[in-house]
């Protein structure tokens, strides 16, 4: 089978679901990526319902989240079953945390949100996500590699991408949830960030609760990525939804 018709994979950090950050930010995007379903999304001054669906094209198939552990299709002999115990298994041996507020940020040509100071748990649950999880990945196949690599990667870059399958990991972590695509003009790109500080200023003065680790799918290239399941941190947090489950049976 095609690499390009095979299930894609990746563990995020999404806000939990009933949060506002969490509703707004699917909003914004235009579509709940857990049920698919599309939204409507706050229209800004000065800009057409066509030019922001453009703008948000990108995350809105990616769907809102920060990156853990990037996509990657399965290695040989690993299930979808093993992936998932996998993953329940790491998150029950991490500590839920606080990290600290966001800010509505311009990372290159694109409009992320950040955060406001240094968060180095979110950092060490990153690194743990990209080394025990790797075991369950598929190298990259020479196209994407080569695509990755017409990205202008720095030598380390291109290191860590041949070792981990993602550029951006360990040193170059940097945590981020997209909320545009390139816009590659400044001045519609500093106005758009100027309005989405606005939108999001409610919601940018409190700590960013980080309580589970989320696995979302792609089923071929040609889908958009959905949020498949939340897994908590905390061996407490694990064994309550694991209870809940035996109720519900």
């Amino acid at each position: 089978m095609p690499a390009s018709s095979q299930p894609r994979y990746a563990v995020y950090f999404a806000p939990p679901a009933e949060s506002e950050l969490w509703r707004l930010a699917q909003r914004w995007l235009g579509r709940d990526c857990a049920s698919g379903a599309a939204l409507e999304r706050p229209q800004l001054d000065g800009w057409s319902a066509e030019a922001l669906a453009a703008a948000t094209e990108s995350p809105r198939r990616y769907g809102f989240h920060a990156t853990l552990k990037a996509p990657f299709r399965l290695a040989p002999g690993i299930s979808a079953r093993s992936l998932h115990d996998r993953l329940a298994t790491f998150a029950a041996g991490r500590a839920s945390f606080r990290a600290p507020p966001l800010k509505v940020s311009a990372i290159g040509t694109f409009i992320a949100l950040t955060f406001s100071e240094p968060a180095p748990e979110m950092r060490a649950l990153a690194d743990a996500a990209v080394q025990r999880l790797d075991a369950l990945r598929a190298p990259l196949t020479p196209r994407e590699i080569e695509r990755r690599l017409q990205s202008r990667l720095s030598p380390r870059q291109e290191a860590l991408l041949g070792r981990w399958g993602y550029p951006y990991v360990f040193d170059e972590f940097r945590f981020h949830m997209t909320l545009t695509g390139s816009l590659a003009a400044a001045e519609p790109r500093e106005r758009l960030q100027t309005q989405l500080t606005a939108l999001f200023r409610p919601l940018l003065a409190e700590p960013v609760p980080v309580r589970e680790v989320c696995l979302y799918s792609q089923t071929d290239s040609s889908k958009a990525f959905v949020l498949v399941e939340r897994f908590p941190l905390g061996p407490e947090a694990a064994e309550g939804k694991a209870a809940e489950g035996q109720t519900s049976a």
